[in-house]
């Protein structure tokens, strides 16, 4: 690699600035006029393990701003290797009704915690550094909040009995409110 390429240039950037926020003007000023550093950016974050926080993972950050929190890794670690491809990931939305599998907001909801619009993304029910894979069956949709909050926890979806059984000991207007958004996603 280059040794003035716009990774290099970006890894020198946010470990002079680890701590700051840096803002995506900054980064794409620096690499002119190279360009895609927002690209080069989620490869640090998701194939070299580099711990950069957006406005995805932080409330702190608005969009446009990044963080380097933690020293990066000194050699990637394969764990942080993705691999999945688009339509795996169309296939795992499908599935998933485009709903994040842990607390059932859908993409585009305002998340009352955050006041932003919810954004999906994939996360796996075996984390890989446990061993699990990229493949439909270890994979679910995640909002941010649930994605940030799971990092390395292994929960297993919820059976249907135990579903049912927290649905019948809720008071009548949860069950109502659980019946009416039932009724506005599958339109019956």
């Amino acid at each position: 690699m280059a040794r003035d390429s716009a990774k290099n240039k970006l890894r020198a950037y946010f470990r002079e600035h680890q701590g700051q926020v840096v803002k995506g003007k900054d980064l794409q000023e620096l690499v002119k006029p190279v360009g895609e550093w927002a690209r080069r950016v989620r490869e640090l974050r998701e194939q070299e393990g580099w711990l950069i926080h957006t406005n995805n993972d932080t409330q702190d950050l608005k969009p446009g701003e990044y963080m380097l929190v933690a020293d990066p890794p000194e050699q990637p670690d394969k764990a942080f290797k993705r691999g999945i491809s688009q339509k795996l990931r169309a296939e795992v939305l499908d599935r998933d009704g485009s709903t994040c599998q842990m607390c059932g907001k859908a993409a585009g909801d305002i998340d009352p915690d955050t006041g932003r619009k919810v954004r999906l993304h994939l996360g796996h029910i075996v984390d890989k550094i446990y061993g699990g894979k990229d493949e439909l069956s270890n994979l679910r949709a995640l909002c941010s909040t649930c994605n940030q909050g799971a990092k390395n926890v292994t929960t297993e979806k919820p059976s249907v009995v135990w579903l049912l059984a927290q649905v019948r000991r809720a008071g009548l207007d949860d069950q109502r409110a659980v019946y009416s958004w039932l009724k506005q996603k599958y339109g019956e």
